[in-house]
């Protein structure tokens, strides 16, 4: 990676300063500084950390790229359980449902997905390098740099999962990874291999971890910063990637640890608030900061009047659907005849039809976004015991979710890969729209497969079929990169 014009320039970086001491993310100006203003002192640091929270949502060049919750419908529009049911309307985003945008150099919201997370790199090395030498308390100092280096090792997560080979624990990962940045540089730098960036993200992680220990949030917003319980979930997430199951079912335990899981009422009304208890992280958006048709919400919601969700309403994969239980209050999250949908003025009803993110408004797409949940946590600890072998464990952990979402659930006697495909089930309707799908076919070595989905339209998704290990699943470097780092190497088109 190189720092390029369309990023940073030198070590001028996008962090926000607030004149206010307390709940800094209630404000967020929108001048960039220099890092040694920002490094001042650690009242400065923790508005820079601030601006870190703040690019998880803002608004960027073009409509559809809203910080990670765009990422995250990118990425599942990619696999099969978020359908465009319609023939006419709006295909907003149809590239990523058709599986080119990630394979074109020149596509904007590939070029955005890759700056946005070397953007968040980029920022926390300012603070990683640079915190312990700037005055204030010391306990400051450990909290602006335990999640300056959690922000680091997730953002290089997420790209070396889409730019990088799947990580593979029976080989040696020397296949070409993404460029690991630990300082900022204006040279441009090579890919750095699978292994070697999958080290780097769990060393951050256990300094992470080991900074934000008695870490405790507090503000209206606490919950867009990263916590102790945010980095074990970061952990859980990377070790379930490499195969690694015992290290994932403990860093899932200890991520909800203290954190409920929401009763029916919450979870029924609308995904939208990082007061819900069960969120252990989410971008908390301030009313009067509605980025309109740039919002998460614009794209996802039920009741949001955008065109694109207007006149192509997002819907479940239908027989996904079918197979939930009628007691599950999972299944009330879409309607099977879209005749309870809150749709927005003129919108469309359609089968199947998504009713799970709701907006402020049909007049206002501000609306939280859940970057990390309990039930994940569950899910996690289960598919690792299950896939380690321990059946009863992973039992216990399915049923301690799905007792709660389902009141006539009772807890699984499946063993072996039955219980693996029933977890991988609970984790496709629970997690739905949240930004996995893409992600877990991928880490599991699995094909695309669209075929027998009654209300997919194959006129409109064309791409039916991926088999697994195809060049396809692979992201491809957008062309700005390639033309300013020439160390870079790209995918095989």
């Amino acid at each position: 990676m190189k720092i390029t014009k369309y990023s940073f320039l030198a070590l001028i970086v996008t962090l926000f300063l607030s004149a206010c001491e307390k709940e800094f993310l209630d404000t967020f100006p929108t001048t960039a500084v220099a890092a040694t203003d920002a490094l001042a002192s650690t009242q400065n640091a923790y508005a820079a950390l601030n601006g870190m929270h703040r690019i998880m949502y803002t608004q960027y060049d073009v409509q559809g790229q809203a910080g990670e919750g765009s990422n995250n419908i990118f990425r599942d529009l990619m696999g099969e359980d978020i359908v465009y049911p319609l023939a006419s309307g709006s295909t907003g985003l149809i590239g990523f449902l058709r599986w080119q945008s990630h394979r074109n150099v020149n596509d904007a919201s590939l070029r955005y997905m890759y700056r946005f997370y070397y953007r968040l790199i980029s920022n926390a090395n300012v603070l990683i390098n640079g915190i312990d030498a700037t005055p204030g308390p010391e306990a400051d100092r450990k909290i602006i740099k335990g999640q300056a280096l959690a922000y680091r090792a997730w953002a290089h997560f997420q790209l070396v999962q889409l730019w990088g080979k799947r990580y593979n624990a029976g080989s040696p990962n020397n296949q070409e990874g993404v460029p690991l940045l630990l300082t900022n540089t204006l040279e441009g730098q090579a890919r750095t291999s699978v292994e070697e960036v999958y080290t780097q993200i769990n060393k951050d992680l256990d300094e992470a971890i080991t900074l934000l220990a008695g870490y405790t949030r507090a503000g209206t917003a606490a919950k867009s910063n990263i916590n102790v319980n945010v980095a074990q979930g970061f952990k859980a997430r990377v070790a379930l990637t490499q195969q690694n199951w015992a290290a994932a079912a403990t860093a899932a335990a200890a991520s909800r640890q203290g954190v409920a899981l929401m009763d029916t009422t919450a979870y029924v009304a609308g995904f939208n608030t990082v007061n819900n208890p069960e969120w252990i992280w989410g971008s908390r958006q301030i009313d009067d900061h509605n980025t309109f048709f740039y919002s998460y919400f614009a794209y996802i919601s039920a009741n949001f009047n955008s065109t694109v969700l207007r006149t192509q309403p997002r819907a479940i994969n239908a027989t996904l659907w079918e197979a939930i239980s009628a007691s599950d209050v999972r299944k009330k999250l879409w309607d099977k005849t879209g005749a309870t949908v809150p749709v927005p003025p003129g919108g469309a009803r359609v089968p199947y039809q998504n009713k799970k993110f709701l907006s402020q408004s049909s007049s206002s797409s501000v609306g939280d976004v859940p970057l990390m949940r309990a039930a994940e946590m569950y899910l996690i600890e289960a598919e690792a015991k299950a896939r380690s072998g321990d059946n009863a464990g992973a039992q216990a952990a399915l049923f301690a979710l799905v007792k709660v979402r389902d009141r006539k659930a009772v807890q699984s006697t499946n063993t072996g890969q039955a219980l693996i495909d029933e977890i991988m089930f609970n984790r496709r309707i629970e997690l739905w729209g949240e930004g996995f799908r893409f992600t877990d076919l991928k880490r599991l070595n699995l094909p695309l497969n669209r075929n027998g989905i009654p209300n997919h339209l194959t006129a409109l998704i064309t791409v039916r079929d991926i088999p697994a290990g195809d060049p396809q699943w692979e992201w491809l470097f957008p062309q700005d990169e390639l033309n300013t780092n020439k160390a870079i190497v790209q995918n095989p088109l």
